[in-house]
């Protein structure tokens, strides 16, 4: 279990923190949706550029001095705990608690231009082996699995391989 603390940035929150931690021993995590919902829309009107997570962001436009105040007090919460909080307890439950790994089909890019992470991956549950992803792919692709190549290598790995967070495959199909 982990415990999402959610309004960390309301006046008693510190207070409620400390609180839920001296209640609780499961892992804790300060955060604040509302910031995180607000710097999402900004960066889709593109008034900011934001990454999900991340500990800045960057105005793009002008903004009117409501939409300054708001950003400024999210800049400063965010300063406070490290981030918005979400993006780590979405890390905490799928790569720690579920231990899930992130494998990237062949042929995706890793990284944008501005090396941002790019959607396409396949969040997998420990243990996933190279038939496995291809069948997650599609049931064609893993119906007619011969072999897959590791795109960082560029070797040939059987279907019984044992995948890692950040490998990525291209599948080699009958």
């Amino acid at each position: 279990m982990i415990i999402a603390a959610n309004k960390i940035d309301r006046p008693q929150g510190l207070r409620n923190l400390e609180k839920i931690r001296a209640s609780f021993s499961y892992p804790i995590v300060p955060c604040f949706a509302e910031g995180e919902l607000s710097l999402r829309q900004a960066d889709k009107a593109g008034l900011i550029s934001y990454v999900p997570g991340e500990k800045t962001f960057e105005v793009k436009k002008s903004l009117d001095d409501k939409q300054k105040v708001a950003l400024d007090s999210i800049q400063k919460t965010i300063q406070q705990f490290g981030s918005t909080g979400i993006q780590e307890i979405l890390n905490k439950t799928v790569f720690d608690i579920l231990q899930y790994i992130a494998v990237y089909p062949a042929g995706s890019r890793l990284t944008d231009s501005k090396g941002n992470v790019l959607p396409d991956c396949f969040l997998m549950p420990p243990g996933t082996n190279a038939l496995d992803f291809a069948f997650r792919l599609h049931t064609d692709i893993g119906r007619d699995f011969v072999k897959a190549i590791d795109i960082r290598t560029k070797k040939a790995v059987s279907k019984d391989h044992v995948l890692k967070n950040g490998d990525g495959l291209e599948i080699m199909t009958k």
